[in-house]
């Protein structure tokens, strides 16, 4: 810290009121009566007496007769009667000429003048010193501001910020006062911070991604082990197999309650999710559609070539959750049906089942919202809100509509 001028200069201001304390005390020794000069003005009148041309005059005085009447003055202004020099605080000598006392010398020093005159002069002196000083503290408080306040109030306020968690504001490095080291210590502190706050943040989203991903993934085998295990408890004639068959059949059902569970907590922060899209051929949807067509029961048109937009794990998802839905709600044949319009690769998957009601599907696409006919289904009310929530993430878009009858999704990728 750059202190060293500051006090100098104080030190310096001390010093010179100490001098000017020293010259004042002294010049006011100077107005005491001088005695020598006294008497020797005093004899020379008094040898001379009559004769002004011979009187001493290294000091200023009048010379009055016993009766006050003026006999000589070194000068104008000064006081002429017993009375003024006693106002003026001048020296009354009496005049002795030959053993006989003729008249009086009054000195006159001016002393009230004089020490009017010193006065000002301590005033203006120390009033000239004390605003030296108040400078130079005024200076020394800015810089204190400048240099240690200032940055000790941004570095609390930083610390304040980190606190609350905002890691993206940096702190400004400034080398040039006492905090400059600390500034460049506790942003760096922030950059850990942040690439800690960010890796654990992408740890937490990809266990969430993997959870959501693998409990729906197991959603289907487990589908596809019950409707295989319905099948053979009505095909066996043996109760023992059917009795086998029944607990397989209860055993996925607590297999699939759990899994929704876990699905259900996984997608708490959904919009977290990565999708990743791009552009892509689309002959790789037919796959797509076959790995989520579990029952084999759809009937699926030839796609479209062309280029589009999208990301392949999510678009398995949005197949996904639709045949889940289809085949839980309505459990009949599936077509689907592709083609091309300006914009969009448009994919229509339509079933034969009752629908939804009318003012019911634009709550569908809602977070844990179901039909009203869905209630003797289990199911979460996740699996079209997925879906588009992926499809915007893709730029595309999903619709729903009710047929006579059936129920329509159509799927909408942007081409490229």
């Amino acid at each position: 810290m750059r202190k060293a001028p500051f006090i100098l200069l104080l030190v310096l201001t001390f010093i010179a009121e100490a001098f000017a304390c020293f010259v004042l005390v002294t010049r006011f020794k100077d107005i005491k009566t001088d005695p020598v000069k006294v008497n020797e003005c005093i004899h020379s009148v008094s040898d001379n007496f009559g004769d002004a041309s011979k009187y001493n005059k290294q000091l200023d005085y009048v010379v009055i007769d016993n009766d006050g009447k003026l006999l000589y003055k070194t000068k104008d202004g000064l006081s002429e009667t017993v009375n003024e020099a006693i106002k003026s605080r001048g020296l009354i000598l009496d005049l002795e000429v030959d053993g006989e006392i003729v008249g009086k010398v009054i000195f006159d020093y001016s002393m009230d003048d004089q020490i009017e005159g010193f006065k000002k002069n301590i005033v203006i002196g120390f009033c000239v010193i004390g605003g030296l000083q108040l400078v130079i503290v005024i200076a020394w408080y800015l810089y204190l501001k400048k240099n240690i306040i200032a940055p000790f109030t941004r570095l609390n306020d930083f610390a304040e910020r980190v606190a609350e968690g905002n890691l993206d504001m940096p702190l400004t490095m400034d080398k040039g006062h006492i905090f400059g080291a600390f500034t460049e210590s506790f942003d760096l502190m922030r950059s850990e911070l942040k690439k800690a706050r960010i890796a654990e943040k992408k740890a937490s989203d990809d266990k969430k991604e993997m959870v959501a991903k693998l409990s729906h993934d197991i959603k289907t085998p487990v589908a596809s082990i019950k409707s295989t295990s319905e099948i053979g408890m009505e095909l066996t004639k043996e109760e023992r197999t059917k009795e086998m068959f029944g607990v397989i059949n209860d055993k996925t059902d607590q297999i699939k309650a759990l899994v929704d569970n876990l699905f259900t907590s996984s997608v708490q922060d959904v919009n977290e999710i990565e999708v990743n899209p791009g552009a892509q051929p689309s002959e790789a949807i037919s796959k797509l559609i076959k790995n989520s067509d579990y029952l084999n029961r759809a009937m699926v048109s030839d796609i479209p070539e062309c280029n589009v937009f999208y990301d392949k794990l999510r678009l398995q998802q949005v197949f996904d959750n639709i045949f889940m839905n289809s085949y839980k709600y309505a459990d009949t044949a599936i077509s689907v049906n592709a083609e091309l319009t300006d914009d969009y690769l448009v994919i229509r998957i339509s079933d034969e089942g009752p629908g939804v009601k009318e003012e019911e599907l634009p709550l569908l696409k809602e977070k844990y919202r179901r039909g009203s006919n869905t209630s003797e289904k289990d199911g979460a009310g996740l699996g079209l809100y997925l879906a588009d929530y992926f499809m915007e993430k893709m730029d595309g878009k999903i619709g729903l509509r009710n047929l006579e009858p059936g129920f329509e999704v159509t799927i909408y990728l942007r081409l490229v």
